[in-house]
């Protein structure tokens, strides 16, 4: 086999204006991009093929570094605060032209992807990496075009990614060195200072986040979605840690994307190319088809061997405990090819409920669909994020506030749309505690929940008898094939009764609390699905 040329740089002109097409490391393959990732000490080969890396010191994505361009295209559209902060249009041109510098000396590795499955609303990306593993995940994770498409491609949004390249903050306009800077008036993402290769997916996600909804009325969703054998399309809402990719990834059913969609007027299409999936104490007989897919091509982040084997130890969690799994969608036997699917027919929001008060599946009108969907209740997983050591009560706007930089009510709105116009089972199911809140009660069985589902989704609960819960108003079943009717009923589940009515109306309360920013942007429909206290 012929060597690889590891000193081979693409011209500074030709960065410079975004337009390199061919090089020794423009699209490479996932053989030669693992090969020049060993040769360059990236990381190691598992005994099932896949490539270990580490993404150093931050293992998670770093909210607070995220930020948006303020300009004319994004002033009046962008819901800015805490999630979407703005960034100087002129630092950020001062920023690029300083990263253009620092990587004219750089061995660059270009890929040129799509993102969205649907070809009338697929998103062309440029990739630019100084780390050949960062370019393997994009391969991994973004769809990949075929010679053909290439020879023609133009590209619409540019990533720029350099974890060595650190911001001096009092110059550069950032917090820190470490960044994340979308510019939707030029069509670029800045990612510096950090190796968590999720911030590249994330910030595409966000870019497609502004232009579906806001130029093409198309709702994007943080959600996972698969295929029933009927052709009846599921989705999956659901922030990191709550269940979209081991719930999306059923042997019995066709799995269409496990994170990110886009909702069109023909049906549901993934944004995405691949899956990348939290793996602590991941086991084969809990989850047989992420556990397959870690093979060759693939990737896994920040894990560690058992000793002295290259067998990865997935309950170390010594690095973190957001060890992770990048992988093509193909990975998977059963996926869909393309990653398309019809009107959905169940929705499913996904909470990770550290009170156990929410019953583990419920089934929600309109009004409440609406609602929960702004609220976006949940409890974040640890190690997702930096600094988050174990569940904490949060409300993230359309399950991933952090990604969406409109305002709620737009992609709520959206929502409304599409569920009048078509029959939609709405259903809150929680993953999260029952018989009490985190450390006092127990982590809902994966079984129960996964039988709840397969319930709601083949319509055995269509006929049961439903109570509506006294204070969320939501419909619970009190009977389900393979679930014990006790468990159905969070307050059955409690050794004090008073004592979870007490959590539960606190829970009732605090959802109200967080509604308050919302109220002038809701309509009467949506506060009606609001809890009473």
């Amino acid at each position: 086999m012929q060597d690889l040329v590891l000193d081979s740089r693409i011209s500074s002109t030709a960065f410079l204006d975004f337009q390199t097409k061919r090089s020794e490391f423009y699209n490479l393959s996932a053989a030669e991009l693992i090969e020049q990732a060993l040769a360059r000490k990236e990381g190691y080969l598992t005994s099932t093929g896949a490539f270990m890396a580490d993404t150093g010191k931050f293992t998670g994505r770093s909210p607070l570094d995220r930020f948006i361009v303020l300009d004319d295209k994004t002033r009046d559209s962008v819901w800015w605060g805490d999630i979407n902060i703005p960034f100087d249009s002129r630092k950020f041109e001062a920023l690029l032209a300083k990263m253009k510098t620092y990587l004219s000396e750089k061995d660059l590795f270009v890929r040129d992807a799509f993102a969205g499955a649907d070809p009338n609303y697929r998103m062309n990306v440029r990739v630019i990496n100084t780390l050949a593993w960062h370019n393997l995940f994009c391969q991994n994770m973004f769809l990949r075009p075929t010679e053909e498409e290439l020879e023609n491609f133009q590209h619409d949004f540019t990533i720029i990614c350099a974890p060595e390249f650190h911001a001096d903050p009092e110059k550069d306009g950032t917090k820190n060195p470490n960044f994340a800077i979308l510019d939707l008036t030029r069509r670029i993402i800045l990612i510096g200072g950090t190796g968590y290769a999720g911030e590249m997916k994330k910030g595409i996600f966000s870019v497609l986040n502004f232009l579906l909804p806001h130029e093409r009325n198309v709702l994007s969703m943080h959600c996972s979605a698969n295929l029933g054998k009927n052709g009846d399309t599921a989705i999956f809402f659901g922030l990191s840690g709550t269940g979209k990719t081991t719930l999306s990834a059923d042997p019995n059913r066709f799995l269409i994307g496990d994170d990110e969609h886009g909702w069109a007027e023909n049906g549901v299409f993934n944004f995405e190319g691949g899956c990348y999936a939290k793996v602590i104490n991941l086991s084969r007989t809990n989850e047989p088809e992420i556990w397959d897919a870690i093979r060759y091509g693939a990737i896994v982040e920040n894990t560690r061997f058992k000793p002295g084997t290259r067998d990865v130890d997935y309950s170390n969690k010594s690095v973190t405990e957001n060890t992770r799994t990048a992988y093509p969608i193909h990975h998977i036997p059963n996926s869909v090819e393309p990653s398309i699917g019809g009107i959905p027919k169940n929705i499913f929001f996904l909470t990770a409920d550290a009170f156990g008060v929410i019953p583990p599946i419920s089934r929600l009108n309109k009004s409440q669909a609406m609602y929960h969907f702004i609220s976006g209740y949940t409890a974040k997983v640890a190690g997702t994020e930096m600094g988050v050591t174990e569940p904490k009560l949060t409300f993230s706007a359309c399950f991933g506030a952090a990604f969406f930089p409109l305002h709620p009510a737009k992609y709520a709105t959206l929502l409304g749309e599409k569920m009048e116009k078509n029959e939609v089972n709405v259903w809150l199911v929680n993953t999260g505690w029952t018989g009490g809140p985190y450390g006092i009660g127990t982590r809902m069985k994966l079984s129960y929940t996964r039988a709840m589902i397969t319930a709601a989704l083949e319509g055995n609960l269509d006929g049961v008898e439903f109570s509506e819960h006294p204070i969320f108003g939501f419909d619970v079943p009190q009977s389900c094939p393979n679930v014990p009717p006790t468990v159905l009923n969070p307050r059955k589940t409690w050794s004090n009764p008073e004592a979870y009515d007490m959590q539960a109306k606190e829970l009732a309360l605090a959802f109200q609390k967080n509604f308050e920013k919302f109220k002038e942007y809701a309509s009467e429909d949506i506060l009606k699905g609001s809890p009473t206290t």
